[in-house]
């Protein structure tokens, strides 16, 4: 994954993903909003045939939107390792119980 900066101020960072679609730039929009110190976030694909998704986000107070970021990156990260784990033992259970354990 390739990311390019274009926008970067104290509460303010807009920048380009390139080759990304919806599936994360939508994951990563939620998350970010579920943070209190997010005043906004978004993104726009400017066009679906051609061009990368720009992501934007901007905060308040005192946490700067590469933390608002970092933070999200890590809460979506955990929800998956979540995932991964609930998973593998939903998988174990039905294996016992189709084995006649």
């Amino acid at each position: 994954m390739e990311i390019k900066i274009i926008k970067l101020s104290q509460n303010e960072l807009k920048f380009e993903v390139i080759g990304e679609s919806h599936t994360l730039c939508n994951l990563l929009e939620k998350v970010l909003l579920e943070d209190e110190d997010v005043e906004m976030a978004g993104y726009d694909i400017p066009h679906p045939l051609i061009a990368n998704p720009i992501i934007y986000i901007r905060t308040r107070g005192g946490k700067t939107p590469e933390e608002a970021l970092r933070e999200a990156v890590k809460k979506i990260l955990e929800a998956k390792r979540e995932l991964k784990e609930s998973f593998e033992e939903a998988l174990e259970e039905w294996r016992e119980k189709s084995m006649g354990k």
